[in-house]
């Protein structure tokens, strides 16, 4: 079965960034190291059209997928498809991990869908005071902490194992 995961970098104070245009390299060495090595493993990103928008270009050696309902985007494919479904096609494409790149709303998407197996969150040393939350609706979901480390810079990088007793994983 595929496996999914989320990855993302929040600041102390819980923000993935100050607003829809904020670039998604505002994180540590560390955090792109992760990022990069873990989009590349899986071969397959998955994002919302405002994060893409974020991007000076399509994230190369992986194949991207754009959530979006009318625009088109060089360099990737874009889907309207259920978290499942999406799933199920690039399983059948191949692919045994995806990694989901956000936003907020595709985060939440696939948490509430409950596809998600891990969640690889680093937290950096930086407050924003505000800006977009992780998630944007109210979610309970058990997290059980795999590992944890600490960047060069202070940032904690940790890995998640979402439990889905409870709540069982949608095909």
């Amino acid at each position: 079965m595929i496996r999914a995961y989320i990855i993302a970098a929040v600041t102390a104070d819980g923000f993935i960034a100050r607003d829809e245009k904020h670039s998604a390299f505002w994180t540590s060495k560390d955090d792109k190291k992760r990022f990069v090595e873990l989009t590349k493993r899986a071969g397959v990103v998955v994002m919302g059209s405002t994060t893409y928008a974020t991007l000076p270009r399509p994230l190369k050696e992986r194949v991207n997928i754009v959530y979006t309902r009318d625009k088109k985007f060089e360099g990737a494919e874009t889907t309207q498809k259920t978290p499942a479904d999406l799933l199920a096609e690039l399983e059948s494409r191949g692919f045994k991990e995806v990694a989901i790149c956000g936003g907020s709303k595709i985060y939440t998407m696939f948490m509430k869908a409950n596809v998600v197996d891990r969640v690889f969150l680093t937290i950096e040393p930086l407050v924003f005071g505000k800006g977009i939350s992780l998630f944007n609706e109210e979610l309970t979901h058990k997290l059980i902490l795999v590992s944890a480390s600490q960047g060069e810079n202070g940032a904690l990088l940790l890995e998640y194992k979402v439990d889905h007793v409870g709540s069982p994983r949608t095909a």
